[in-house]
């Protein structure tokens, strides 16, 4: 990766007074380093942006601080805003450009999806999405790009040691059989059983309301057959006594008292 430059000033503003740095476009930052001193520095928000997209974490950058220094630096971390989310305070980390460093590279899927990814049968699973990177400063990469067109076949898969990259620069630390990417079903058999545990679970649910509600009668309605019960307990009172009750029939029915002659 070609080296990148970006212009900085020392920073004699510390504590909660860089606000006043940020409202007028500069983002407060710290170079460190080891065996180097640390430095409080500014540099232009818009330029560090700038920079940034093109280096990311990985790429070198000379930090030239005033008219004379210049720090060959990597940004370690940048701090944003919670709200915002925009920066507000960037750490440099200074290189020894003769010693390797380790860094994080993305890996970047590249190349064309087999058929049966279009055709919903499959798909391609990236399982591993950056790998720790050891080289020297000027050697080190913004990204290795992975090739996923021999994926073809159902759990054909790209392991780190078929990774294409620069062996005599870079040394990636990670096992070389752990799979980068895969072609997978589009439904796993572990996903097919946990839908149909899911499936059956709201069934069962669906199942107990149902019971729960026909259970209990909803306000004015009458349950199924409490008329021919209060009937036949009637007529069954009425049968012992070897008369009919007043005011009810054996059938359940209200007939007319019998007046009885008076004196």
């Amino acid at each position: 990766m070609d080296k990148l430059s970006l212009l900085a000033e020392e920073r004699t503003i510390l504590g909660k007074k860089v606000k006043k740095l940020r409202r007028d476009g500069k983002l407060p930052g710290h170079v460190f380093g080891k065996g180097v001193d640390g430095e409080a520095v500014t540099v232009d928000s818009k330029d560090f942006l700038k920079t940034f997209h093109q280096a990311g974490e990985t790429g070198l950058i000379e930090l030239k601080i005033g008219k004379e220094k210049v720090r060959p630096v990597l940004v370690r971390d940048v701090q944003h805003d919670p709200l915002t989310d925009k920066p507000i305070h960037i750490d440099f980390y200074q290189v020894n450009l003769s010693e390797k460093v380790k860094v994080s590279v993305p890996l970047v899927l590249v190349g064309e999806q087999p058929e049966s990814v279009h055709l919903g049968e499959t798909i391609v699973l990236q399982t591993l999405n950056e790998v720790e990177v050891e080289a020297l400063p000027t050697d080190l990469v913004e990204k290795i790009e992975v090739d996923i067109n021999p994926l073809k076949q159902i759990d054909d898969a790209i392991t780190v040691a078929q990774l294409n990259y620069d062996r005599d620069k870079l040394t990636i630390h990670a096992d070389e059989e752990e799979v980068v990417v895969k072609l997978a079903p589009a439904v796993s058999a572990e996903m097919e059983k946990l839908l149909e545990e899911e499936a059956a679970e709201k069934a069962a649910q669906a199942a107990e309301v149902q019971v729960a509600e026909g259970a209990v009668p909803a306000e004015g309605e009458v349950v199924a057959g409490e008329g021919e019960v209060a009937a036949e307990g009637a007529a069954a009172s009425a049968e012992g006594s070897g008369e009919p009750k007043e005011g009810v029939s054996t059938e359940g029915e209200k007939v007319p008292t019998e007046e009885k002659p008076q004196g």
